[in-house]
């Protein structure tokens, strides 16, 4: 919320956090679930007097919540240090367990780097890889992807919602066919988990991927949902942990964590999707409306409910963030994983837009402690900072040709 102080030129903001998509705060419920486990019940869940007993149930427990948010058994599910970690098991564990039977793999141009780096790897190990394009909004097409299944297809792997512009893609349709031909499916559930439902029956996926601090939980903790009978192999060895599919103690404090606020977004999402989708709208009709030049990148309707991304002509994103920063409001211009590394965006170059479009790209997303009144100052102050930023890349330009 926007709590201006002070008087004169000199004022203090409270900041507005419109970065969500990066992270979360942590749930003040986790944050206090996750104490008494760092504190009180500290124990190793694989002792067997009290203290690890007390552990092992608590796992058990966020595992069972965790298990029901996705519709799938607890069996199912393991425990990992977050979602890169799970997309690198997910995809590297199907590949060499099925290595035998093909090398092809099918994935998209614009999935987050744990996905891509992962699959590039695997090329270098003799596998091979379609990368399948994308449309301007960033959909893919399922006739593509059923057009690029070979019969050494063994692995196809597409986001759910994509972390940069948030589109959803129709990946129900893309794990359909993906059994129909007989071909593993993954969905890297990021981004869209605790935001719109993800039931991994209905996804029709034998993989996913999840991540605590997407969804107001702590940093270093995910899970990945295994589909029983789905071919796979650990990567890790070490220990019996996670029934042998990933060894190591586990992180009981984060384990705890990730349960809760799986179960509290779950039961929160109707309502709170409604209201961010409210303020989604408002902040996407402010900004086209205010600031000549923008535009919309990702799918007008087929988008998470609490995104709007844009890009700016003239500006260049990251000094659009920086500006709006000293302006106390926190936003992103693009994946917070390659953000300040000067290259144009990897989704939006797959969309069609060229660098320098790409380079003026702003990611603003909503979160619980969102209001009407920060979309308002955001609105207030925007059209200024471009304005600013332009004259000055004009002036740039003209002193140096």
């Amino acid at each position: 919320m926007v709590n201006l102080k002070g008087k004169g030129r000199y004022l203090e903001l409270e900041k507005i956090y419109f970065d969500h998509s990066a992270t979360t705060p942590v749930h003040p419920a986790v944050a206090e679930e996750m104490v008494n486990f760092i504190r009180r019940d500290f124990g190793n869940p694989s002792s067997v007097h009290v203290f690890g007993r007390r552990a092992r149930k608590a796992v058990e427990e966020a595992r069972e919540k965790v298990a029901a948010a996705l519709g799938a058994l607890p069996e199912e599910i393991v425990f990992t240090a977050g979602g890169t970690e799970s997309d690198n098991l997910a995809i590297r564990g199907v590949a060499y367990a099925l290595k035998e039977k093909g090398n092809h793999i099918i994935t998209s141009q614009i999935e987050h780097h744990a996905v891509l780096d992962t699959c590039k790897s695997l090329e270098k190990e003799g596998f091979s890889v379609t990368y399948l394009p994308v449309d301007e909004c960033g959909l893919v097409d399922p006739k593509s992807v059923a057009a690029a299944i070979t019969d050494q297809t063994i692995l196809i792997t597409v986001m759910h919602a994509n972390n940069e512009v948030g589109t959803v893609l129709p990946v129900e349709e893309l794990g359909r066919i993906a059994g129909e031909r007989g071909v593993v499916f993954h969905c890297d559930a990021v981004q869209s988990f605790g935001k719109i439902p993800v039931r991994v029956g209905e996804l029709n996926a034998d993989l996913l991927s999840i991540s605590a601090h997407k969804i107001y939980g702590p940093k270093g903790t995910g899970a990945l949902y295994l589909k029983k009978g789905t071919p796979w192999r650990p990567l890790l060895f070490g220990g019996g942990q996670e029934m042998g599919r990933r060894p190591g103690t586990e992180n009981v404090a984060g384990i705890v964590a990730l349960g809760l606020a799986a179960e509290l977004a779950v039961s929160e999402m109707p309502g709170e999707a409604e209201r961010l989708l409210g303020l989604r709208e408002r902040l996407i009709d402010g900004v086209l409306a205010k600031v000549k030049g923008s535009r919309l990148t990702g799918h007008r309707q087929r988008r998470l409910p609490n995104h709007a991304s844009f890009v700016f002509e003239g500006v260049e994103g990251e000094a659009l963030v920086l500006a709006l920063d000293a302006h106390g409001i926190a936003a992103s211009s693009g994946s917070a994983c390659t953000s300040g590394n000067g290259h144009a965006s990897h989704v939006l170059l797959a969309m069609g837009l060229a660098p320098q479009e790409a380079r003026g790209s702003l990611r603003l997303t909503l979160g619980r402690e969102n209001t009407g009144e920060d979309v308002d100052y955001f609105l207030e102050v925007l059209p200024g900072i471009v304005e600013k930023l332009r004259n000055i890349a004009v002036r740039v330009k003209f002193e140096w040709g």
